[in-house]
């Protein structure tokens, strides 16, 4: 059976060079590459390459004038083709810059195929002007359909996020700030160094993460790490036959824990951190916000870290569990539909066991699974001002000791952001 790898992201150089670094480790393995920047011309270029070059080059019509929508018809028949023929072991489906791998590898895996691994490249020296860049996709010509309002910030942030491998390129650029804010950023991904970017076959072997910390050669790993297998450490292949970045790829990947891994009721957020510059701050409280003082201070903690996310829960609305996604300045505020507190208890058996789990962990005796789980990660982050102006926009005691009746009569200020 075919086996599919995903590489995504914005750094084009950086997932061209993680591409061409899977097909040498794994012999007999093709990339299937959708082009989106061809689809003013109406068809979106398709390109299927080995080791040795290019093999074929096709071309799928807009649908409904969208190029994601061209590249979601056309990726499960083509990788289907590739299994077919039986000469290939691995496909890599290489994504188009701003195509996000979670859309993706929920096509694949709904087409019958079998995801293995998805990989997002990152030049580290990248990572905080893209987290700063609030442009709109469009304005980038990174749009992937007509009615793309996406930013580059937020879209690279989850391409980021989703990944549980990073193939980190090596770049002489980056410094120990940009590696440690990776690191801060997705504390529980399996990081690969990968070659220069644009000369990925000039370097020595790939230095592969055993913990997830970080790459072998930034001198961050920790000493505990020296007791790793020499193989792994030196990039010599394991003893299944595969480098490091085709076993972290090839380890098997989950499309439904990886999407309940990002959901806001459960997602598997940052935790405390603080070195090279670059702090987390983990904010979690019990009492809900004051909307109108939490709207009043949006722009001020928007702005305040690269990126901050979460959820939480606003006073005027105790049973919506609302998510926090910021980037790039611009801050997005979603219904993540209703805390498992505010449900029936028959309702309960319909939720998924990780999301029962998650709200067993924030269990409070009085609001149940409702909380504040909010985390800011940025380099030079002020964390005591940060901390402060949020406690601010809590409820006071007087507030508090109001009832929830009382709360329901507040203002309702984020209603606009919610299109209630």
């Amino acid at each position: 059976m075919l086996s599919v790898v995903i590489v995504a992201g914005l750094h084009a150089d950086a997932r061209r060079a993680a591409v061409g670094q899977l097909l040498t480790e794994v012999p007999g393995s093709v990339a299937l590459h959708h082009d989106l920047a061809t689809a003013p011309a109406g068809t979106v270029v398709r390109t299927v390459r080995d080791a040795s070059g290019v093999l074929s080059t096709g071309e799928a019509p807009l649908v409904n004038d969208c190029a994601c929508c061209a590249l979601r018809e056309d990726l499960v028949p083509e990788l289907e083709r590739i299994q077919d023929a039986g000469t290939s072991p691995l496909a890599i489906v290489e994504l188009w810059d701003s195509v996000e791998p979670k859309a993706m590898a929920e096509v694949i895996t709904a087409g019958g195929l079998t995801v293995t691994g998805v990989v997002t490249a990152v030049d580290p020296a990248l990572l905080l002007p893209c987290l700063g860049n609030g442009d709109d996709l469009a304005e980038r010509g990174l749009a992937a359909a007509a009615t793309d309002q996406r930013t580059v910030a937020d879209t690279f942030a989850r391409q980021l996020e989703y990944a549980p491998v990073l193939a980190v390129a090596d770049s002489e650029e980056a410094d120990d700030e940009d590696r440690e804010l990776l690191v801060q950023m997705h504390p529980t991904a399996r990081r690969v160094r990968i070659g220069s970017v644009g000369g990925w076959g000039e370097l020595g072997p790939t230095d592969v993460s055993i913990d997830g910390r970080t790459e072998a050669s930034t001198g961050l790993l920790p000493e505990a790490d020296s007791d790793a297998p020499a193989a792994a450490r030196a990039g010599a292949p394991s003893p299944d036959g595969h480098p490091p970045l085709a076993r972290a790829a090839l380890a098997g990947f989950d499309v439904e824990a990886a999407a309940a891994a990002q959901h806001p009721a459960c997602a598997l957020l940052p935790v405390e951190a603080d070195a090279h510059g670059v702090s987390t701050l983990v904010w979690r409280r019990h009492r809900p916000f004051h909307p109108e003082r939490l709207y009043a201070a949006l722009e001020d903690l928007t702005c305040a870290a690269a990126r901050s996310r979460g959820r939480f829960w606003l006073a005027d609305k105790p049973d919506t569990l609302l998510h926090w996604d910021a980037a790039g300045g611009a801050l997005c505020v979603e219904s993540a539909g209703p805390w498992l507190a505010s449900l029936p208890d028959a309702a309960w058996e319909m939720v998924p066991p990780v999301r029962r789990a998650a709200a067993a962990l924030d269990w409070h005796p009085e609001h149940g699974d409702r909380c504040q789980h909010l985390v800011f990660t940025s380099p030079g982050l002020d964390r005591d001002g940060l901390a402060e102006l949020l406690e601010s926009c809590l409820l006071t005691d007087a507030e508090y000791a109001a009832g929830r009746e009382a709360w329901r009569q507040l203002p309702h200020p984020f209603d606009t952001l919610l299109e209630v």
